[in-house]
């Protein structure tokens, strides 16, 4: 691959704009209410389901106004109450889910990114949802597994129990302005382009000057240079698979599905490998772009910053998932003035995704109940109510469709969905939290230093003691 940068732009101070949020909405319901509630069928009580909502109480209140029709559904006599809470990142929401549990408010239903999913079957607090799966399989076949990606299922897998219903995720693809890349004379990146031409693309923009630069970046687990590292065929972390999940891989997909060949109990986090060949390699390249002059220096956190220098035109190409679709058109950017193609592939075509959905907490008193939630949240025409304008990208095949997209774009919309093949979760062993604050402050330390590899070995002793602790 192409190494040299040419010579560096002059750099000019950035206007530093402030973006819309692009976290997307998580959910989790908390058990102060809700008393005697029955699942569908089992007799009528009275209660208030209270749930909590990632993002601002406006989108709280009309989530909560929204789905009150198809709670009462549930039962008659169930009232909803929606209210919400705000953070940066899933570090960030994990961490106010592990104090509400420390308060003594456990909640019956959690909503899970991948990210935390082994953090809550590692302290026990969200059950297996194995029998309620079997229970129901005859009808979860056809109107769920069948229409969703068997790669989710896997994700939230866990030593061949499934303790969550996804219905969303995020890959890591490579948006790109449109018109930065017109002015500067290169092609708009087609399917397999590799990491030769992402460095071609970023040169010719380069040459534009002023205020534009090629490429840019937030500091963070998902999406960073970790997307780098994924294309360089590494990780942070020994991948394997957990034994088992027979059960439901031959119960829920037709017999000789492909895309359930070897699909076994969820992925098994193993030993940090964080100083590895292939992460230095990858880290340091993002670093030369930076010096450079071809990325500005990153933020740690969000993508607000990142999204304002995006739409304003003063970045050429970025990481991004699905939520980037909404984000954007609701930051004003007009259509077809961006694009998005999978990430270049470098020594292999692997990728990150992260997928998200709903589990029940071991604690609560209410399981059944919280089943029956469950699944009307993972309906298929529940999914614009829970999510609203491709502020995330649906899990269900049947939802991918031209008609989603052509209010927000981009027009090589299938690039989300079909970039889960050969792609894996982002790493998230049940130290989640512990991992990605070192890597925050590792990568910052290696921006400073320009030196990957120092700070990287550091991360690796983190990762060391910290999993050995676990």
């Amino acid at each position: 691959m192409a190494r040299e940068f040419g010579p560096v732009m002059g750099r000019r101070d950035l206007l530093r704009l402030g973006g819309y949020g692009l976290a997307s909405a998580a959910l989790l319901g908390m058990g102060a209410g809700l008393t005697g509630c029955a699942p569908s069928g089992g007799g009528s009580s009275t209660g208030t389901l209270t749930m909590l909502y990632f993002g601002d109480q406006k989108s709280a209140t009309t989530l909560q106004n929204a789905l009150q029709p198809k709670v009462k559904k549930i039962d008659k006599d169930l009232s909803l109450k929606v209210s919400a809470i705000n953070g940066k990142d899933w570090n960030d929401f994990l961490a106010k889910v592990l104090t509400l549990i420390a308060s003594g408010q456990a909640p019956d239903i959690v909503s899970v990114a991948t990210e935390g999913l082994q953090l809550m079957v590692g302290k026990k607090l969200i059950t297996p949802l194995d029998s309620y799966v079997t229970k129901d399989m005859s009808t979860l076949k056809s109107s769920y597994f069948n229409d969703i990606h068997p790669a989710l299922i896997e994700a939230m897998m866990v030593d061949g129990h499934l303790y969550n219903m996804p219905d969303s995720f995020n890959a890591g693809s490579m948006f790109y302005n449109s018109d930065v890349l017109q002015k500067a004379g290169a092609p708009a990146p087609a399917a397999g382009w590799t990491m030769d031409e992402f460095h071609s693309t970023a040169e010719k923009i380069s040459k534009l000057g002023g205020d534009i630069l090629p490429f840019d970046w937030v500091v963070r687990l998902w999406g960073s240079w970790t997307s780098f590292l994924y294309a360089n065929n590494g990780n942070l972390i020994e991948e394997g698979k957990y034994g088992g999940g027979d059960w439901l891989w031959s119960k829920a997909y037709e017999a000789g599905d492909k895309s359930i060949a070897g699909r076994q109990g969820g992925w098994k986090w193993g030993a940090p490998t964080a100083n590895s060949d292939a992460a230095v390699e990858a880290l340091q390249y993002v670093i030369d772009l930076q010096k450079a002059g071809y990325s500005p220096s990153p933020d740690v956190g969000g993508g607000g910053t990142l999204q304002g220098l995006f739409s304003s035109g003063r970045i050429g190409m970025t990481i991004g998932g699905g939520f980037w679709a909404g984000g954007l058109h609701n930051a004003g950017m007009k259509d077809g003035s961006f694009e998005v193609q999978a990430f270049p592939t470098w020594k292999s075509n692997k990728s990150l995704f992260g997928t998200g959905g709903y589990s029940i907490f071991e604690s609560s008193k209410k399981k059944d109940a919280a089943w029956e939630v469950i699944k009307m949240m993972i309906e298929a025409e529940t999914f614009d109510i829970m999510f609203p304008g491709n502020i995330t990208t649906t899990g269900r095949k049947s939802l991918m469709t031209a008609e989603r997209y052509a209010s927000t774009g981009p027009k090589n919309w299938q690039v989300f969905y079909d970039q889960l093949d050969g792609s894996v979760p982002i790493s998230a062993p049940s130290y989640y939290n512990a991992l990605a604050t070192s890597l925050n402050q590792r990568t910052t330390e290696a921006i400073s230093s320009g030196n990957a590899k120092a700070a990287l070995d550091a991360m690796q002793s983190d990762l060391e003691k910290v999993a050995k602790g676990s």
